[in-house]
């Protein structure tokens, strides 16, 4: 007399784990386009630091030429973006590392929204510093890390409210008419 085995098996099973295996493996895989590039972004002070927060009395595109200014004023160059954009990135000079033959050089990425009122400009800025430890045996291979309390910001942000136009002032009110 056959015996039946407690648990039927169909015919088709020997496929259905490979199958089930690929399922999972796909769903997986789909969510890898909204992971960080690198673990330095999930941790505090990797390049996803909070920015430094800031509101001036002017639209984007005036706050923007103030940037642009007080960009220059401190020795940096801009690499990219435009008031069109919204942001404006910048690199300072290579400089001198603390260890002979290591470099250093600071970069800047600031972008310019209107403020929920619409009366200004709201403008957030993120620092990193690159560090090269061997710039000439190693050239290129530095270390990138997040600013979060440099004064390079209040430096960048004084600048900018320096370079803004003075706003003109409302004339004053009409004094009353003399009764009587």
């Amino acid at each position: 007399m056959p015996t039946q085995a407690p648990f039927p098996r169909p015919a088709a099973a020997g496929r259905e784990f490979p199958l089930r295996l690929l399922v999972l493996l796909g769903v997986l895989l789909a969510g890898c386009e909204q992971m960080p590039e690198s673990l330095r972004d999930r941790m505090p002070g990797g390049s996803g630091a909070q920015a430094h927060v800031r509101d001036f009395p002017a639209d984007p595109k005036t706050t923007f030429a103030a940037a642009r200014t007080a960009l220059d004023q401190m020795g940096y160059r801009v690499t990219g973006g435009g008031p069109a954009q919204g942001r404006i990135s910048a690199l300072s000079d290579v400089s001198r590392g603390d260890w002979p033959g290591s470099s250093h050089q600071f970069s800047l990425q600031a972008e310019f929204h209107p403020t929920l009122d619409g009366a200004g400009t709201e403008v957030s800025v993120r620092m990193t510093e690159v560090i090269e430890d061997d710039s000439v045996n190693h050239q290129g291979q530095g270390t990138e890390t997040a600013l979060m309390d440099t004064p390079l910001v209040e430096v960048f942000f004084h600048g900018i409210q320096q370079n803004l136009p003075i706003q003109a002032s409302p004339p004053p009110a009409p004094l009353p008419a003399p009764s009587g």
